[in-house]
Parts: C-alpha cells; structure tokens; sequence
C-alpha cells in the first residue's frame, strides 16, 4: 500500500476552465506581484501540448480547498494559490487570530509576539501577520531578527502576551513553510499558559480565518509593530542559565549541528554558558541557509541527516553529539556505543560504533535527571509524555515517588500538564524547563544533556551506563520506528482502514492479544487517529498518521524484565536478544501494512 513514485494524476470534479476561472479570482484578491506572476505562468502552461496535464493537476491541487488550520496551525508548500504557504494565506490566519483575540480578551488590545526562522519568506510573514494585527487594534512586538521557536515560546511568556506566532516549518523540506499560533496571557490561564494551540481554539480561529475574506480587503497597518531588543534573547538565555548545576565536570568535546537553522549561534552560547568551550561545529551547515543544500530532509530523525556531525566527531575525537533541527526545538544526540554493531538490527551502523540515541532514550536520561532533581528537592511533580512515547517515564516516575501523565502526540498536548516537572516524546523533542517554555526547546535539552554526561564522565561512566541504571530500575525497554511517506494522502486513510479490519494475528512470533481504536479514545485521552496493538510479550505497537508530514508512522516498544543486579555484559546480551526482538516486529508490521 505504499505510494508510487508515480501516482496518476487527477483533478477531481474540477473541470480545467473552472480551475483557471478560481485562478484568476485568486489572482485578482492577491496581494504579491510574485505570487500572482507564478500562478499567471502556470495558468499559460495549462494549453501547453506537453505540460499542459501537469499544470491542470498543479492547479488542482492548489485549488482544492483552503490549506487547513488545525492544532499545528499551518504547514505546507510555499506557492500561490488557497492550499499553499503564501501572504494571502498568511494574512488571512492573521485576520483570523486576530478577530479570535478580539473576541476573546473583550477591552484593551491583545498582545502579541511574533517570530520567525530563517526560512525563505519566513520574515515577509512575519511581517504580514505584524501589519494585520496592528490593523485589528493589537499590541504587536515583533522578534529582532530569525531565531529558534523555543525563545519565541519562551516569550510568549516572559512577556505576559496573550498569544505568540512563529513562522516556521520547523524540520520540514525546504520548500515548506508553516505558521504556529500559541496562546497564554489572557487568553489561556491554566496550565496550558504560553503553549500551542489546542481544541476548540484551533476550530474557533479557523472560523474567524473563514470569515476574513480576500487578502487585498484585509486591512494591513503600515507600521505601528514593536522591534523587540536583542534583550529577549538574553533574558532566555539567563532562564536556562537557571539549570546550570554547578557541579563538578570532566572536561568533554561536543560536536554539534544545526542543520542549516538557526540554533548554531545559540547552542554555542548556551553551551558556553554553561561551561563547555571545546564545542565543534560542522561549520558547512552553521550558517542558516533555507535551501538546507548537505540533507535532503533537515530533521534528524531522517536517515543520514547528521552523518556529517558523526564523521566530525569520529575524525576530531569528540565525545558527544547534539543536533539540533533548524527552528531547534528538538535535540539529537549520539555518542560512541562500542556494543553498536552487535545489536543494530535493520539500522545502518556508522563506522566504529557512532550511533544516535532514539529519542525514548533522551528521554529516558533527561526524564531519570528530572525525577532525581525532584526527589532531592523533596517536591512532587508529574513527568509526561506522548502516548507513542516508551512506558519507562511511567516506571521512571513510580521509582521516584512521582506522577506520570500520558497524553495525545505533540507538545501541545504534554506541555498543558498540570506540575508539569519534565515531559517529553519520542520525536526528539524535551521540556525540561516548563517553568519559562511550555513547549519542546532543544537548546535547553542540550544543556541538560551536556551536563549529565560530564556529570557522569566525572565518575567514569557515559549516558550509556545511566541507560543501564534505568534498565535496572524500571526495566529494559527498547524503542523503533517504521515509517512510510506517502504522495497520496488517499493511501494514508486507506492503510489505516485496512489495519482496523484485518490487524496482524501475531508479531515477532507473539499473539495480538488486543487491538485498541484511539478514535473511541483510550483511558481518558481525547479520541484521535491511531491503533494500538498488544501482543501477549507485553510488546506494544502504535500506528498513526503524522501530523505535521504526509507519513505513516508505527511506534514500537518492546519491554524485557531484567534483574536489579545485572551486570553490563548482561544487560548488553538482553538489548541484543530485544533489538533482534525489534527487528522482526518492525518487519512484520512492514508486511502487514504493506509499506
């Protein structure tokens, strides 16, 4: 069931005049000299004897209904046209947000901050949603200059603003771009204060954006915005200053990347802040750049995306890696793992053992960290994460006298937990400062991370060992993904329906004892698109469609008792036995679904 590399072209019920007549309304309504000479080139193509059929499918697609508001606001291509990353459509989500906030806040002018990454168009966005809202009677302050979204978020609520946008698509291609909206301030009190958007925000703002008509009728302020000083920045920077530990370190050699965004300038800083000067940076993806030319996909997750940082880092000698994504709200890291090569199952090994943690595994750490933190200061608390993250923060959580929350997949939702101590999900993404951001922020992730392993190497032990600690605790539990990319969007829905009428009966030789819809919900989570398998050797299985790319993804945790005592060696035969475990569920899953 997995796409072709060269689906069939389709327009729908829209014959090809009815597409250039919407293209032209379009057009007429637009408000980019740019984007209205793109979509006349591609109206002239549709007679074209050769192209022709591409350019009315192009056209088909654009003009296929608005690009939808949600909870991850919005994402996609930037293009002319409704289903497009543009200013039109910009515009019409900052009309939208705007009259939201009107509504919502009653007297006095909402305040808003608004940021942006490097991205192409990201500042021209940035400065369309700023002239909106300044028409609509909003107090705007406008970010300096491209940052990371965690300062965005960060601000948001250092400044009491009672929303916050980011421009940004985050770790998508370089032809995306995409528009986060947070609430706090006035508009949200609770926990939530400062996070994204959930429901029934999401619906009531993409009914304002219904409303707000053509671009060229919007009205746009020609000034009256606020440039922030650099000082916002600098006030972020002495919050994560706040989980500085002071203790003694061993001296370690950190490599990073920021993979074309913007997080290079920042991750030094608040790694030097923290006392770790000998930090190399793969200098060829330093700089931003919103063509992102050394990765296909900028999100290191995707298969050789950090590859050059582990070359670096093998090659300079260092100790740690820590990638960031390019609007660096998510955290990498990878280390040298001598059993790599014995226990890599369907991975790709790099050379000498270089591996990157999965995301669990950080999490794990961090989560471990947290909880110690906690206990010490004799205060409870709740660590949280995604329910397609690893049951060990639970086990984690009853070792150390704490909480433990599951909520649905992203930052929106973990970060709304009320004595929220530390949250995380398995997609490299980490708060551990929920205090100042209430969403995922890779900079303080990779202080945090810094500082456990020179904590740890202080002591003659590595991140891996701390692994082990927790497999002694809480048991050894050991995570992987399959996942498959889809042109079609169609496939998504019909892969999941085949799921639900025909699961699998077994998986890596053990029985499907239960299969649960997360669209009835699931243990008080709201109902979502997912289902989750169970098999009787307590492996779980989650298969879901992404968010925020058109992917399918499947979740997979196998779960191994181990004892207290065990030794490393024996901890290092039971990852194998359980990564060999991983493998043939990750191939049985791959068969059952079709991808």
């Amino acid at each position: 069931m997995a796409v072709s590399a060269n689906p069939p072209i389709a327009t729908g019920t829209i014959s090809a005049p009815d597409l250039v007549a919407r293209a032209e309304a379009w057009m007429a309504a637009d408000v980019d000299d740019a984007d209205i000479a793109e979509l006349r080139d591609l109206i002239a193509k549709t007679t074209d004897p050769y192209v022709g059929h591409l350019a009315i499918a192009e056209l088909a697609d654009r003009f296929s209904g608005p690009l939808q508001f949600g909870t991850a606001g919005l994402r996609g291509a930037m293009a002319a046209g409704p289903n497009r990353m543009n200013r039109a459509v910009v515009i019409g989500a900052a009309a939208g947000l705007g009259a939201f906030l009107a509504a919502e806040i009653g007297r006095g002018a909402p305040r808003v901050v608004v940021g942006f990454d490097a991205r192409h168009r990201s500042a021209d966005f940035a400065r369309d949603t700023a002239a909106v809202l300044v028409a609509a009677g909003a107090e705007v302050l406008l970010m300096p200059e491209p940052g990371p979204t965690p300062v965005l978020a960060f601000a948001v609520r250092q400044l009491s603003a009672d929303a916050g946008v980011m421009v940004t698509a985050s770790h998508n291609p370089a032809a995306d771009n995409g528009y986060k909206v947070y609430l706090g301030g006035r508009a949200v009190t609770d926990a939530g204060q400062g996070a994204q958007i959930v429901p029934p925000y999401d619906a009531r703002i993409a009914d304002e954006i219904a409303r707000a008509g053509a671009a060229k009728a919007v009205p746009r302020a020609d000034s009256g915005w606020t440039v922030l000083d650099p000082e916002i920045t600098d006030e972020y920077h002495a919050a994560v200053a706040t989980l500085h530990d002071g203790e003694r370190r061993a001296k370690l050699r950190i490599v990073t990347t920021s993979l074309h965004g913007v997080g290079g300038a920042a991750v030094a800083r608040v790694l030097a802040e923290a006392g770790f000067t000998d930090v190399v940076p793969v200098e060829e993806q330093a700089d931003p750049d919103p063509d992102f030319p050394t990765v296909a996909f900028p999100n290191p997750e995707e298969p050789g995306a950090i590859d050059m940082a582990l070359a670096l880092a093998q090659d300079a000698h260092g100790d740690l890696v820590i990638a960031n994504d390019p609007d660096a709200d998510r955290c990498a890291v990878a280390l040298l793992d001598p059993q790599y090569g014995t226990y890599q199952g369907a991975e790709t090994a790099f050379s000498q053992g270089w591996r990157m943690l999965h995301g669990d595994e950080v999490g794990m750490l961090l989560g471990w960290d947290a909880a110690e933190r906690a206990a010490r200061a004799g205060r409870g608390g709740t660590l949280a994460c995604s329910i397609v993250s690893s049951r060990a923060l639970a086990a984690i959580a009853t070792h150390h006298g704490l909480e433990h929350a599951t909520t649905l997949t992203g930052f929106k939702w973990i970060s709304r937990t009320p004595d929220l101590v530390f949250g995380y999900e398995e997609a490299l993404g980490y708060c551990v400062d929920p205090e100042h951001v209430r969403d995922k922020d890779g900079l303080s992730a990779a202080v945090a991370v810094a500082q456990l392993a020179s904590r740890l190497a202080a002591e003659g032990r590595t991140l891996l060992d701390r692994l082990d600690d927790v497999a002694r605790a809480c048991g050894l539990h050991v995570t992987g993904q399959v996942s498959a990319r889809f042109d079609d969007l169609d496939l998504i829905q019909s892969t999941m329906t085949a799921l639900r009428t025909s699961p699998p009966s077994a998986l890596a030789g053990s029985p499907v004892d239960s299969v649960r819809d997360l669209a009835e919900g699931l243990n008080g989570l709201p109902p979502t698109d997912g289902v989750v398998l169970m098999t009787a050797d307590d492996t779980r299985v989650i298969v879901r469609p992404s968010g925020t790319e058109p992917k399918v993804k499947c979740y997979i945790e196998v779960v191994s008792a181990v004892d207290p005592d065990a030794s490393s060696a024996a901890l290092s035969a039971a990852r194998v036995a359980a990564r060999g475990r991983l493998a043939h569920v990750q191939s049985d899953i791959r068969a059952a679904l079709g991808i």
